[in-house]
């Protein structure tokens, strides 16, 4: 009888233990399970904010990209601009050119007959009542050498222009050496430029 108490008794402690073991495996797990269901909500959250953000910006870019002109109508602009800006005057110095000479020569080379050509028909097509040219040397030289050999050049192009069919009578010629350079440079490149004969006009008004 006592043998079969202490069985029950052992039974019954078992039985106990087991109870309380289950419930706290299913209250662990219920925890567990809810602790998952909170990092869900909580990345949820991240993840909207992140598509709203997303979504804000392109908004953004759009808004920003529909503000700038599109090709066609920065050009239509820029044609309304143009057209509504005065047109520059173009003066007598736009169409006369200067000639140049080789180092120490007064002679009028292949290029400078085509450019007095082309100030010629400028002097007859406005009824030019003066022309003066301007002689002009590099800085190389004495200066008394140099007011001679501008002094030459500008008398070759003034022959010249009255083969073309200028009155020589309008035609004035001067020197000023090496004292009016073009270029103040002292290399070959700014020689070259200052070796030159310059034109000015009056005419008719």
């Amino acid at each position: 009888m006592k043998r079969n108490l202490v069985w029950i008794g052992i039974f019954i402690t078992l039985i106990f233990s087991l109870t309380i073991f289950t419930g706290c495996a299913e209250k662990k797990a219920v925890v567990k399970e809810g602790t998952g269901q909170e990092i869900s909500a909580d990345q949820a959250a991240r993840d909207a904010k992140a598509v709203a953000e997303a979504e804000a910006y392109r908004k953004a870019q759009e808004k920003s990209e529909a503000a700038l002109p599109t090709p066609a109508s920065k050009v239509e602009k820029e044609t309304k601009v143009a057209a509504a800006t005065p047109a520059k005057a173009a003066k007598d110095e736009d169409f006369i050119k200067d000639i140049h000479f080789d180092f120490d020569k007064s002679n009028i080379r292949p290029d400078a007959r085509e450019i007095l050509k082309s100030n010629a028909d400028y002097f007859l097509k406005k009824n030019a009542t003066s022309v003066l040219i301007e002689g002009h040397c590099d800085e190389r030289g004495t200066a008394e050498y140099n007011m001679a050999l501008g002094d030459r050049r500008a008398r070759e192009a003034k022959k010249y222009l009255i083969n073309l069919g200028i009155q020589g009578s309008i035609i004035t010629t001067i020197s000023f050496g090496y004292w009016k350079p073009l270029d103040k440079g002292s290399n070959e490149d700014a020689w070259a430029r200052n070796r030159r004969a310059h034109f000015r006009m009056s005419k008719t008004k």
